[in-house]
C-alpha cells in the first residue's frame, strides 16, 4: 500500500506523536503506563570500599588525570566461540567496528593482571565479606559454593575482553512504601576501565579503575512506574550504604535500568549516574518502544519485509549542486557518498522515537557506533529542518529510481567503511519490520537515548578456568547474619516516629547518617528530632556553601555535641560553629567560642532587654510591618547573638511573647 499523505516531515512527527499517545512525563499517569505496559528492572552498581582490588594487590580507588600515565597498550578484539559453539551479538557487533583500543596505564594502580599477562590471584577476601553482608540485608539465599565466571565484553572496557563475576547469593526482596520488590542475584565483580575518548576507529582508555571490587544488584522486572522504579534505586543504594563500606561520589555507584512496552523488549539504558533522571529516562525509552511498534505496524502494512531491499549508489555532490556543508567537507576529504533508497519507508523517517528525535536518528545512531561514522554523518528526505531543498532531492530520486512512497538517506563515508555502512542502514531498517530490537542505550540528562551496542546474550558467559570456587561456611555465613546493620525501611519508621521532616530523609540516607543520630540522642541525651533537622538542614547547607577539609568526617559532629553537652550549652549554638570544623577539624572548640562571639549570659540578663527592645521596635520610624510576630521576629534578632548558647530559640520567643503580652495589659 503505497503511502500517499502529503504531510510535511514536522507534521508527520507530530501526527505519529500523537497516534501513539505519547504524553510528557509531567502529565503522565498510572493508567498511561498501564495503556502501554510499562515495565521495569534494575541491574545497581556499587564499588565497594576495598584497599585493593578484586582479584590483585593494586590499591583499590585511585584516580589518576588523563595524562598521567606511565605506557600504552594497543589491542585488537576478536570474539570466541561459547561452549555452544555459538558467537554472542554484542562481540560480532563490535569485532565489525575493527576498533583499535588503546589503554593509558599508571605504574601505580595496575600490574600484569590488569593487562592479561597473568592469571587472577584470590579474591579479595574484604570484597567478599561486604558482598556477603550486603546480600544477607538484601534478604538474598547465600550460595554455598562461590563460582567465578567470565563475562565477554569486546569493547575493550576490560582488556582481558571480559569480566570475572561471581553469584553470592538469589531470590531476595527489598521493601518499597506500597510493594515488595524482587531480586534476582548480587554478584561480586571487577569493575571495568574509564573511557577516555572514542572517536572513529580508536578509543582511548585508563585502568586505574580497572578490577575495583563491585556489586550488582539485580531486580525482576516489578516496577510499572518509573517513579517507583527511582524508589528502588534509592533504596539499593541506601541499603549499600548503610553497611557504610561502600565508596561514595562520582562513578561510585550506576544502575543499568531495563524498561520494556507490551509487545516490545527488553532494553537496557546504560550507566545511569543520578538517580533523578530514571522516571524520564526510563518514561521515554517505554513510549520510543511503543512508537517503534507503530512504525512496525505501518510497515508491514505496506511492504513485505521478504522482499525489501535497501539500493544504493555513489553520487557526486556537484552534479546536483549541493551545497550542505558537512557533505562538501566530506567530498574535498576524499570520502564516498551514496545515496541509498528505502522502498516503502516514506513516513516513516521522521516518525516521532523519543522528544525531538525522529526514527532516522535511530539509523544515524548505528553508522556512529557500528560504522564508526562521527556525526553528522548522513541526511535525509524528511529532515525536520531540511539541509537539501525540494529540487535537489526530486533530482537525487530521479536518479536512484525513487518511487512516491519511498524515502532516502545520503551518507558519506571513508571506502573502507562503505560496506558497513550499507550493510548497517538495511539491518536497522530490517528491524523496524520486527518492532524493537534488543540494545543498550547511553542516557543524557535530558531524558533521551542512544544507540550504543547490541543487547548481551547469554552465551557470553563461560566459567572461569584460573580460578577455583570458593566455599561459604555456615558458621561464617550466620556470624555475618548476628552484625548486620539496621534496616532501611525500619531506618525510615523510625525517622517518622521521631518526627523527623521528611524533606530530610533522602540525604540521611545518602550519607549513612542514621547511625550517628541514634549515637548523639542515645548517648548524649539530645532529642533525636533536633540532631536529625541539624543533620538534614544545617549540614547540608555548610557542605553546599563551604569548602570541606579534606580531614573532616561526620564522626565530628559527634564530637562537636559531645564537648556541648560536657559545657553545659543550649544545642543551636552548633549551627555557629559547624561550618569552622567543617573547614578546620583541629580547631580549638574553646577558642571557637571566642571566634563565634559567644559569652556566658544569664536568662534574667536577656529578659531585662526585652521591654527596652520592644520599646525600640514601637519608636522605628521606617516603614515596618507592626504585626506581633514581626516584633518578636525583631527583638528575637536582637537577643540571638547574646542568647545562642545559652538558651534555647524556643525559650527565648516563649519568653519575648510573655514579656510583650505583660507589657500591653500594663500600659
Amino acid at each position: 500500500m503505497e503511502n500517499k499523505n502529503n504531510f510535511t516531515p514536522t507534521e508527520n512527527y507530530q501526527k505519529s506523536k500523537n497516534e501513539i499517545g505519547y504524553v510528557d512525563i509531567k502529565n503522565a499517569t498510572e493508567e498511561d503506563y498501564k495503556r502501554i505496559g510499562f515495565k521495569s528492572g534494575l541491574e545497581v552498581h556499587q564499588q565497594l570500599k576495598t584497599k585493593e582490588k578484586l582479584f590483585c594487590h593494586c590499591p583499590a580507588g585511585i584516580y589518576h588525570s588523563n595524562d598521567e600515565y606511565d605506557a600504552e597498550i594497543i589491542r585488537h578484539m576478536r570474539p570466541t566461540l561459547s561452549e555452544l559453539g555459538e558467537y554472542d551479538g554484542t562481540a560480532l557487533m563490535e569485532y565489525k567496528t575493527r576498533k583499535e583500543i588503546i589503554y593509558r596505564i599508571n605504574n601505580e594502580t595496575a600490574c600484569t593482571y590488569d593487562i592479561d599477562d597473568t592469571p587472577p590471584f584470590k579474591m579479595d577476601e574484604e570484597a567478599l565479606d561486604i558482598a556477603l553482608e550486603i546480600s544477607l540485608l538484601s534478604k538474598l539465599n547465600i550460595v554455598g559454593e562461590v563460582h567465578i565466571t567470565r563475562k565477554q565484553y569486546l569493547d575493550g572496557s576490560i582488556p582481558t575482553g571480559f569480566q570475572r563475576t561471581a553469584i553470592i547469593g538469589v531470590e531476595g526482596e527489598i521493601p518499597l512504601k506500597h510493594k515488595k520488590v524482587r531480586l534476582i542475584q548480587l554478584s561480586l565483580e571487577e569493575d571495568s576501565c574509564r573511557e577516555i575518548s572514542d572517536i572513529r576507529h580508536t578509543r582511548f582508555f585508563k585502568t586505574d579503575r580497572l578490577g575495583m571490587p563491585l556489586i550488582e544488584t539485580v531486580t525482576y522486572p516489578d516496577m510499572l512506574t518509573p517513579y517507583e522504579l527511582k524508589e528502588a534505586a534509592e533504596y539499593i543504594r541506601f541499603l549499600n550504604r548503610s553497611t557504610d563500606k561502600v565508596r561514595t561520589g562520582i562513578g561510585s555507584g550506576r544502575e543499568d535500568v531495563n524498561v520494556s512496552c507490551q509487545g516490545g523488549t527488553r532494553v537496557e539504558l546504560k550507566g545511569v549516574a543520578h538517580n533523578k533522571l530514571i522516571p524520564k529516562l526510563s518514561h521515554n525509552e517505554s513510549f520510543r518502544q511503543w512508537a517503534l511498534l507503530n512504525v512496525r505496524e505501518k510497515l508491514n502494512k505496506k511492504i513485505s519485509k521478504t522482499y525489501w531491499k535497501v539500493t544504493t549508489k555513489e553520487i557526486q555532490p556537484h552534479k546536483y549542486k549541493l551545497d550542505y556543508q558537512p557533505l562538501l567537507k566530506a567530498y574535498q576529504n576524499k570520502e564516498k557518498i551514496f545515496a541509498a533508497n528505502l522502498p516503502g519507508f516514506k513516513g516513516i523517517l521522521s516518525h516521532f522515537t523519543q522528544p525531538g528525535k525522529i526514527f532516522a536518528d535511530e539509523i544515524e545512531d548505528r553508522l556512529k557506533v557500528i560504522a564508526c561514522l562521527e556525526r553528522p554523518n548522513m541526511t535525509h528526505s524528511e529532515e525536520l529542518n531540511p539541509n537539501l531543498n525540494e529540487q535537489e532531492w526530486s533530482a537525487i530520486k530521479k536518479e536512484i529510481n525513487a518511487e512516491s512512497g519511498d524515502a532516502q538517506i545520503i551518507f558519506w563515508a571513508p571506502q573502507e567503511d562503505v560496506k558497513t555502512a550499507i550493510e548497517t542502514i538495511e539491518e536497522r531498517c530490517q528491524m523496524a519490520f520486527d518492532g524493537v530490537p534488543r540494545e543498550t542505550r547511553k542516557t543524557f540528562h535530558d531524558g533521551t537515548t542512544v544507540f550504543e551496542r547490541v543487547l548481551p546474550g547469554p552465551d557470553r558467559m563461560y566459567p572461569d578456568t584460573d580460578s577455583a570456587p570458593i566455599p561459604l561456611n555456615k558458621n561464617y555465613i550466620e556470624g555475618k547474619r548476628k552484625n548486620l546493620p539496621e534496616e532501611i525501611i525500619h531506618q525510615y519508621e523510625q525517622l517518622m516516629k521521631w518526627n523527623i521532616p521528611e524533606d530530610t530523609h533522602k540525604y540521611i540516607f545518602r550519607n549513612n547518617l542514621f547511625p550517628l543520630i541514634k549515637k548523639i540522642s542515645e548517648n548524649l541525651d539530645f532529642k533525636p528530632k533536633f540532631i536529625g533537622t541539624f543533620l538534614g538542614h544545617r549540614l547540608k547547607f555548610v557542605e553546599g556553601h563551604y569548602e570541606k577539609d579534606k580531614n573532616f568526617d561526620y564522626n565530628m559532629i559527634y564530637e562537636l555535641f559531645n564537648f556541648i553537652r560536657k559545657k553545659k550549652l543550649e544545642p543551636e549554638i552548633a549551627r555557629k560553629m559547624l561550618p569552622y570544623i567543617y573547614q578546620n577539624p583541629t580547631i580549638n572548640k574553646e577558642e571557637l567560642l571566642s571566634v563565634i562571639g559567644y559569652k556566658k549570659n544569664d536568662i534574667e540578663n536577656l529578659k531585662k532587654k526585652i521591654p527596652t527592645l520592644n520599646k525600640e521596635f514601637d519608636d522605628i520610624k521606617i516603614s515596618v510591618n507592626n504585626s506581633s510576630d514581626s516584633r518578636v521576629n525583631w527583638i528575637m534578632g536582637k537577643l540571638s547573638p547574646e542568647a545562642i548558647g545559652n538558651i534555647s530559640f524556643k525559650k527565648l520567643r516563649e519568653i519575648t511573647e510573655d514579656t510583650i503580652e505583660n507589657n500591653a495589659q500594663n500600659s
